[in-house]
This record gives C-alpha cells, sequence and structure tokens, in this order.
C-alpha cells in the first residue's frame, strides 16, 4: 500500500468521524459522547490488540488496530469541535516527538542508550512536572504501575543491588503479611499485600523482565490448567464443585505433570 493511499484511507476515516458526529445528522449515540466516555474504549481496544498479537492472528490484527486508531479519531473530532486541536496537531507532535527523540537518525548524534529517557525527563521538565516519579499515568494497571515506579526510582539511586535482595525483602513481606493474619484487620492485610505485589514487581524488573507480562502469562496458564481439571471431570461426569480440596488438589498436581512442557515453553 502507499503512503497515497494510507493518507485517502485516513481522510475517509476522518470524514466518517465528522459525519457521525454532525450534531443534526449524525448518530444520536456517537453525538453525545465526550472525551471521559469514550476514554475506557482505547484502553479496551488496546487490549484487544495485544491479545490478537498473543495469539498471532495477523488477520485481525488490523481490524484491531483500525479500533484502536478510531479512538485516537474519535477524541481528536471532540476536541476539534471544542476548539482545542485536531487530529493534524496530534499526528505532526507524534512526529515532532519522534524526530526530537531520536537525532542518532534524524540529526548528527551518536546513539545513546539513554538519550531516550533522557528527553522525556526534559519534555516532562518543560511541562513543570517535577520529580521522579512524573509523568507516569494515574489509570495504569497497577502492577504496570509498580514497575514504572520502580524502574524510576532506581535510575536515580533508589534501588537494591542484587535480584537476590529483592528476593529477600519479598519474604521479609510475606512475614509481614503472615504476623497481621491473627488480627484480621482488612485495611492492614490490604496495606501488606500491596507491599508483597510491590516488591514482587521490582524483584521482575532487577530480572529485566515485565511484571505484567509474568502476570499474564500465569494468569494464562492458570486459566488453561483449571480448563483441563474441568475438562477431565467432565469426561467421568462429575463437576468441580462436587469434588473435595484434596481430591481437586490431585487432579491440579496432575494436570501440572501432563502440561509441564507446554508451560515451560510457553
Amino acid at each position: 500500500m502507499t503512503d497515497r493511499t494510507a493518507a485517502a484511507e485516513l481522510d475517509r476515516l476522518l470524514a466518517i468521524m465528522a459525519r457521525l458526529r454532525d450534531p443534526e445528522t449524525g448518530c444520536p449515540w456517537d453525538r453525545v459522547q465526550t472525551h471521559a466516555s469514550i476514554a475506557p474504549y482505547a484502553i479496551e481496544e488496546a487490549y484487544e490488540v495485544m491479545d490478537t498479537i498473543a495469539r498471532e492472528d495477523w488477520r485481525s490484527l488490523p481490524d484491531e488496530l483500525g479500533d484502536l486508531l478510531l479512538q485516537v479519531v474519535y477524541q481528536a473530532r471532540i476536541a476539534q469541535e471544542a476548539g482545542r486541536f485536531d487530529f493534524a496537531t496530534v499526528a505532526r507532535m507524534i512526529g515532532d516527538k519522534m524526530i526530537r527523540r531520536h537525532p542518532h537518525v534524524f540529526g548528527d548524534a551518536t546513539l545513546d542508550s539513554d538519550l531516550w529517557e533522557r528527553n522525556k525527563e526534559a519534555e516532562r521538565a518543560s511541562r513543570k512536572e517535577h520529580g521522579a516519579l512524573a509523568g507516569i499515568p494515574d489509570h495504569l494497571p497497577a502492577l504496570m504501575k509498580a514497575g514504572k515506579y520502580s524502574a524510576r526510582a532506581a535510575r536515580v539511586g533508589f534501588d537494591w543491588g542484587t535480584a537476590e535482595e529483592a528476593l529477600d525483602k519479598i519474604g521479609e513481606e510475606i512475614e509481614e503479611v503472615r504476623a497481621e493474619l491473627a488480627g484480621g484487620d482488612l485495611d492492614r492485610l490490604e496495606d501488606e499485600i500491596g507491599d508483597v505485589l510491590f516488591t514482587t514487581a521490582n524483584l521482575a524488573r532487577k530480572l529485566k523482565l515485565d511484571p505484567e507480562a509474568c502476570l499474564r502469562r500465569a494468569n494464562a496458564k492458570f486459566a488453561r490448567r483449571f480448563n483441563d481439571m474441568e475438562d477431565i471431570l467432565a469426561e467421568s461426569g462429575s463437576v468441580i464443585a462436587e469434588q473435595d480440596l484434596a481430591t481437586l488438589e490431585t487432579l491440579w498436581q496432575d494436570v501440572k505433570r501432563r502440561h509441564k512442557d507446554a508451560d515451560t515453553a510457553e
């Protein structure tokens, strides 16, 4: 596909959105949407893109990317109607940012592994965002946000020296959870379990792993094993809810052994 064709298709999409938002002849649902009302859809569509890529469903990926692009077009159209900015502003600003952050490509600078983050820090400073944690979005998934917080703190020297030290800290945090169990104070337990999760995200970072990706993998593994348990029981006319815990634990360990190679290769 040529750039000219891409530009034509984008113009068509912008025109479609303008018509959907027309105050007299547009879609009744689309006309009343606001920045805030459609914002959650951008998150949903981004996760659908991630899921499609994880499944390597390349035939569906253009459609899912289109859904995500629509959210950008939608937000830009609402802003244009309010006189704030338009889609061209969005495209120009990201283009300018990419050029600014890649002087080794678009200028005469040499490649510097820290340049990207230094440029981001300079941009945050220009927006008067102060502090090492500035600019991290409030609405990120909590585990992803923990990873970003700890990475920013590490860049200014607030970090463990080794992954083993982070692992030891997880042990300490788990003992603090254990100490709170007898009291049954849910607020204190929530606080201590949060510390365990935050420190675990730190350990993943120290090992150069994405904590969000680690948890997604664990979720997928659990779902696969649990579904297998249900299938095995269904073959004998049983269901999980009818089994005692000892039987389920035996079945769980059996499923783990059956699929150990597949889980490791994931």
